[in-house]
């Protein structure tokens, strides 16, 4: 269950001694919606954007403990309404959150780290309603998270193997990390799934190769890595297939034909409607990998440049059903980082693509360090 099922679940106990009937009691008669019973007032509120919750919660009491207590996700799920929002890091100043409908930046907490995580290379992931931000501490490795329904940090439980450079991916309430390095500089093989309604970690059959600075996504209900090295001077030009029903990885020769360097970032992949899509760092060009033909079809360029920092510092994303670019760009009013959005079902046009603007961070250089995407 996500933590907004959970919530939904004991939330059902009727306190009052009744019968449970399955409505959320929320400690008072009054309805929640003047003129309409809770159940209706819920449905209604499960459709207002997720930015308004701080709002929201700020009405009475009794919106605040609705707020708090996670109910409205739960409900958001069964109804399966999603808002994608884009966190992201930018500046030293932490993380921000960005709202694609009302064109909204809202500044998340500062992570209650210390120093040395404070500052040293990080690595992210969304899943479920959390944001998990991979990096390591003065002795070890340590994940924090973010709770969207509690709006707060707390120290995420460690994986069975720590490591970093990994490539990783989410699909619901449950990710996957595979590969990386250790906190001695041995390339994994090992992979293990992170289950975000428990908060644990558990581990996966080993891959076929180990891979360090490689990346990983979901497709067709499987997880999916490519890229990356096996050691210093070896690059990986084939894929790794994941299939949850028979726990068993199947190598995919040449699904990644893009050699990696040492100096090169992870590939730089999203995946929308089940389709593969990646970008080749040298050209700045957007491509689409054929499953029948195990290929690669150029579709158009990039917005952005790609090829001035080996892919470093812009992020690739999936955001609903488009691709979104995230990346910086210098104009006559100063550095500022710019999403920028194009639809595959939109098409392409003569080798161009479509790209609209979604947001622009100004002041806040033209490199960004961290982007996860969120739908819930």
């Amino acid at each position: 269950m996500e933590e907004g099922e959970e919530v939904m679940s004991h939330s059902r106990i009727n306190t009052r001694g009744g019968v449970n009937d399955g409505r959320l009691r929320l400690g008072s008669s009054d309805s929640l919606l003047p003129g309409l019973i809770d159940d209706v007032a819920l449905n209604c509120l499960a459709w207002a954007c997720r930015s308004d919750y701080a709002s929201l919660s700020c009405i009475n009491k009794r919106f605040h403990k609705l707020i708090e207590s996670g109910y409205l996700y739960g409900l958001r799920k069964q109804l399966r309404i999603v808002e994608h929002w884009v966190y992201l890091v930018c500046d030293p100043r932490g993380w921000e959150a960005f709202d694609p409908v009302r064109k909204k930046w809202m500044a998340l907490p500062k992570i209650p780290c210390d120093e040395c995580f404070n500052h040293a290379d990080k690595e992210s992931l969304a899943v479920g309603s959390e944001l998990l931000v991979f990096g390591r501490e003065l002795f070890d490795f340590a994940i924090w998270k973010y709770s969207l329904i509690r709006r707060a940090w707390v120290k995420c439980e460690g994986m069975n193997r720590p490591r970093c450079l990994f490539g990783s991916g989410s699909f619901g309430s449950i990710a996957v990390v595979a590969g990386g390095s250790d906190k001695n500089g041995n390339v994994l093989n090992s992979a293990e799934l992170y289950d975000s309604s428990t908060g644990k970690w558990e581990m996966l059959p080993n891959m076929h190769s180990p891979r360090r600075l490689c990346s990983g996504f979901f497709m067709d209900g499987k997880f999916y890595v490519i890229g990356g090295m096996s050691s210093p001077t070896v690059s990986l030009t084939c894929g790794e297939e994941y299939d949850f029903e028979t726990r068993k990885w199947r190598t995919i020769e040449g699904m990644y034909p893009n050699v990696n360097r040492a100096a090169q970032a992870p590939p730089l992949v999203a995946v929308v409607d089940d389709q593969l899509y990646a970008v080749e760092y040298l050209t700045n060009m957007v491509k689409k990998y054929d499953k029948v033909k195990n290929t690669w079809d150029v579709l158009g360029r990039l917005p952005v440049r790609a090829d001035s920092s080996n892919g470093w510092g812009l992020a690739f994303k999936a955001c609903g059903k488009e691709l979104l670019v995230v990346g910086g760009q210098r104009g006559p009013e100063g550095e500022a980082v710019v999403l920028n959005s194009w639809c595959p079902k939109s098409g392409v046009n003569n080798g161009t693509l479509d790209w609209k603007i979604l947001g622009v961070k100004e002041h806040v250089g033209v490199f960004v360090y961290n982007c996860a995407v969120m739908g819930c």
